[in-house]
């Protein structure tokens, strides 16, 4: 009997390894298992008062996991808690939230995670087990559901209930994140969604910090704090969401939304649009609505915003004319005349990072990219990685569109009657899409410049709703998006970049690319064991991605432009790595 009992204890400790309330990617955790509270928060800020924030477009679902719909945005931030919160001080850390540890298996393939016994729904439910099986296969098997969550945990082969606070996943192969991504699981109750996500209105049943507490179909939604937190003295939770009401009022235009805040509407602002910062709020307005204007600093990975290219249309195929369209947008024209020297060039799909690919492929990276060169153009491993072009103010556009035209007639293009003609004798007109007006007035020059080489780009405004649905289903032939990327780029990519993403309506593969080489490198992203080998498999994806000419490479900015009340207080010591409004609301405070 002995025997038997010493090696089933063996068995056990050669599967799990310990728990731990935080765990890091290829590194240690910075807090220790017993912090108090993160150093990004005050952990004394008083609760109380309103925050009200603008919101731009409409909304007309409160199913935040469905594929169909515009999304209202705060139900999933402010009602719903996960598995594990990410610090935002690391590159990738997480700590216990529902779950107080997490216990990597020593064959590193699987994962247990056990549930904070104080762990309740707004029901007064504890959270249990099942409830996390459920939240689980719902988001990745219901057919309703957004593919996102299918693809990012994907290497997931099951998940099994071991007891009522403890649940397991067990993967297809070893993922050097996926352990940790799974910490961002959303929870909610079995009791949700009686008929699946096809139903747009239902709401989860969460346990987070607030409630909902009012909403205005596609105008307002209104949140409640819950003074019956179970988690408000959690070290993950401690000096957060100190506003007893968040209030998000939706705004159609950003004229309204310049107006409302000028009638003091909201509270708390972080504007994207440069215009409007450099001329929208005079000082004689702030001061008499009792409003600050700030810009903070922030290290965040800027990812790529750009226009991108749907490979899905047959135009769009001939890399040449790709290059061309590139060729032929005005950046620094455009920064300087309408967004006042604000922004900077985007110049990688990790753009303000080390994960960017930078000169000659060297180290780990050009290792990498030795195992696939059979796949790949001989100049990727000869040459400095691609930046866009650029212009000077005395030569302008011009000689860009001269190496356009020049590609173009290499490549079997000709000109006829002002206009470029294919290989097929077809016209090439192309139709930019977007839902707003500000990028009419951005893509004027670029529209008129391409003119000047014989391209006719059509530029259609549609209402927000209508292009979520078009740019589900890839109908557009150039669009606006964001690559948004983390500090630790992982299973997402795939989601970004793989072929199967390419062929399945909803993921982030919009400009439809499928390539080998790209194929062979995702892989690297879940099997990378340390923050070194990350940034290689990054510069290596990225140099691939750059030389595929694929987004026209658009503007970043590297601060956080805010307007808000004086009697709003934040801590002194910013986060590494966050964004204006979600900073706000989980960190700020009214000043009593």
């Amino acid at each position: 009997m002995k025997r038997l009992i010493y090696f089933l204890l063996l068995c056990l400790y050669l599967q799990v390894s310990y728990a731990d309330f935080g765990v890091a990617l290829g590194d240690k955790p910075k807090y220790k298992n017993n912090f108090s509270h993160f150093d990004y928060v005050n952990p004394d800020a008083p609760k109380g008062g309103v925050l009200t924030i603008p919101m731009t477009g409409s909304f007309d679902s409160l199913n935040s996991f469905s594929l169909k719909g515009d999304h209202e945005a705060g139900i999933s931030m402010l009602t719903l808690d996960t598995l594990m919160e990410q610090s935002d001080d690391e590159a990738f850390s997480v700590y216990g939230l529902i779950a107080d540890d997490i216990s990597l298996s020593k064959d590193e393939l699987s994962v247990r995670f056990h549930i904070n016994p104080d762990a309740r729904f707004h029901n007064g439910d504890k959270v249990e087990a099942r409830d996390i099986v459920y939240s689980f296969q719902t988001l990745t098997q219901d057919p309703a559901a957004t593919p996102f969550y299918r693809l990012y945990w994907g290497g997931v082969k099951n998940v099994q209930i071991i007891d009522n606070q403890t649940v397991q996943f067990n993967f297809k192969e070893k993922n050097s994140e996926l352990h940790l991504i799974l910490g961002q699981l959303p929870i909610f109750s079995h009791k949700s969604f009686p008929n699946g996500l096809k139903d747009g209105n239902a709401q989860a049943i969460g346990s987070g910090p607030y409630k909902v507490q009012r909403i205005l179909m596609g105008r307002l939604s209104e949140f409640a704090r819950d003074k019956q937190y179970w988690a408000k003295n959690l070290p993950t939770r401690r000096g957060m969401f100190n506003f007893d009401t968040v209030r998000l009022k939706y705004y159609q235009d950003e004229t309204a939304r310049v107006e409302a805040l000028k009638a003091g509407e909201f509270d708390v602002l972080e504007e994207n649009v440069a215009r409007l910062w450099a001329r929208a709020y005079s000082d004689n307005v702030l001061d008499k609505r009792g409003l600050i204007r700030k810009t903070f600093s922030h290290e965040n990975n800027a990812g790529m915003q750009g226009f991108v290219m749907n490979l899905r249309r047959p135009l769009l195929q001939s890399k040449a004319l790709r290059i061309a369209l590139i060729e032929a947008f005005d950046f620094e024209s455009v920064n300087r005349q309408l967004f006042y020297g604000l922004y900077k060039r985007d110049n990688s799909f990790f753009t303000n990072t080390e994960l960017a690919a930078q000169g000659l492929p060297e180290g780990k990276e050009y290792e990498i990219l030795q195992t696939i060169k059979d796949k790949l153009s001989a100049e990727i491993l000869t040459t400095p990685a691609i930046n866009p072009p650029t212009t000077d103010n005395k030569r302008g556009i011009r000689p860009n569109l001269l190496r356009a035209r020049a590609l173009l007639e290499e490549n079997g293009y000709r000109y006829r009657n002002g206009y470029l003609i294919d290989k097929n004798n077809q016209k090439v007109e192309l139709e930019f899409l977007t839902y707003s007006k500000t990028f009419e007035r951005v893509t004027a020059k670029w529209r008129r410049d391409l003119k000047k080489i014989g391209i006719t780009l059509n530029i259609r405004v549609i209402d927000a709703a209508l292009f979520q649905k078009r740019l589900n289903e890839f109908d557009y032939d150039i669009t606006i998006v964001n690559y948004s990327n983390s500090q630790s780029p992982g299973n997402e990519q795939y989601n970004f970049h793989s072929c199967n993403a390419a062929k399945t309506n909803g993921t982030h593969n919009y400009s439809g690319i499928c390539n080998p080489a790209i194929e062979s490198i995702l892989p690297y992203f879940v099997a990378s064991k340390n923050r070194e080998e990350l940034v290689a498999a990054s510069r290596a994806l990225d140099r691939v991605l750059r030389s595929q000419y694929i987004v026209v490479p658009n503007w970043y900015s590297d601060s956080i432009r805010m307007i808000f009340r004086n009697n709003l207080r934040y801590p002194q010591r910013l986060p590494r790595y966050y964004h204006g409004l979600s900073w706000a609301i989980k960190t700020w405070w009214v000043s009593e």
